[in-house]
């Protein structure tokens, strides 16, 4: 047979010599079509002979779908962890056979309406709205409108599906890898910008200092911008004081990259005379300190994923109720913690958890 163009669903019942409509149930996995195995395997056969592509518009027009997810962000593009956050969607959308359609609207409100109006009008299954940081969002009305999940992101109301780190979890395991390695003068150089993170990431500290039954010090936390500036300013400030600490959770990479500078120029080595612990796991930050730094992880590939996958869920069941989750943070070690170089005074003894 000799085929001009694209194959047609016709060309592909002619050559397997069954009928159009054997073909289409054969295709789209029709269930409960009395078709034998030996039909199955001469259909798909020839649409792979024939280089045979499905009509998408004609399949929508039978599913009510286009197979187009929407991926609205604010910055998310231009930052260092998009790429595994739009990875992580990316795949969950290939695993539906679904395609990502990416936007960005530099954090302009009337921006993100018209990119939300231009992705319904090209009839996208559903929109996933993405920070680029974890923040309470108040999302754009056209949301409203169809299927659609927070990404990085909590609603002022809870109406949509969102899903965010586990901020207090990721930051109190950092701080157990200094417990565990023997430290109590842990200082925590935190962020200054009023975001939950700033919050959180206290919380956490705090449960952590609690689990092994060591008193919180307010004069052992200061806060600066996130920044490597504000890291350098926040370490200096701890570690010219009378007793400094042996330890420093910094709250982001960044931040952490100034400790090390502080370090340096008080000449500590770390981790011999001080062990350090960030917070976000930026690779050209964390892996290219010398040493290493140990870090907690966001966990960006993991909730592009999540928020891929619940959105495909409440496309299948639009009436499900809105559900909210939490991804943890994993702990990445590398060579920047190790036991305190002297005792510490007014404690001995072994670390254990209280």
């Amino acid at each position: 047979m000799e085929l001009r163009g694209r194959a047609t669903i016709r060309d592909v019942a002619e050559r397997s010599g069954v009928s159009t409509t054997t073909v289409s149930h054969v295709l789209n996995e029709v269930p409960g079509k009395r078709i034998s195995e030996q039909t199955r395997v001469r259909v798909t056969q020839a649409a792979a002979d024939l280089h045979y592509r499905p009509n998408k518009l004609a399949q929508g027009l039978r599913t009510q779908r286009t197979g187009l997810i929407g991926f609205l962000s604010d910055h998310v593009s231009t930052t260092p962890f998009a790429g595994r956050m739009i990875l992580g969607a990316q795949d969950a959308a290939a695993e539906a056979a679904s395609l990502l359609v990416l936007l960005n609207s530099g954090g302009d409100p009337e921006v993100e309406e018209r990119e939300v109006e231009a992705l319904l009008e090209r009839q996208v299954d559903g929109i996933v709205y993405a920070a680029f940081y974890h923040r309470v969002v108040t999302p754009p009305q056209g949301l409203r409108r169809g299927p659609a999940v927070l990404l990085d992101a909590r609603g002022v109301d809870g109406e949509f599906s969102s899903v965010i780190p586990d901020e207090v979890g990721g930051s109190r395991a950092g701080v157990e890898q200094l417990l565990a390695a023997g430290h109590r003068r842990i200082g925590f150089v935190n962020n200054q910008d009023d975001i939950p993170a700033r919050t959180l990431r206290l919380a956490g500290y705090r449960q952590a200092l609690e689990v092994y039954g060591v008193p919180f010090d307010h004069s052992l936390m200061v806060e600066r911008e996130p920044s490597a500036r504000g890291g350098f300013d926040g370490a200096m400030a701890l570690l010219s004081g009378i007793e400094m600490p042996t330890a420093l959770f910094c709250a982001t990479d960044r931040m952490a990259m100034g400790a090390y500078q502080a370090a340096q120029e008080l000449s500590l080595s770390i981790p011999r005379d001080l062990s350090i612990v960030g917070f976000d796991d930026q690779e050209l930050v964390a892996d290219s300190l010398r040493p290493g730094l140990t870090t907690v992880a966001l966990p960006h590939y993991q909730m592009g994923q999540w928020a891929v996958r619940q959105l495909l869920e409440q496309i299948d069941a639009p009436e499900s109720q809105p559900t909210h989750a939490l991804i943890p943070c994993p702990v990445v070690r590398r060579e920047s913690v190790g036991p305190p170089s002297r005792a510490v005074r007014g404690l001995g003894g072994e670390p254990q958890p209280a």
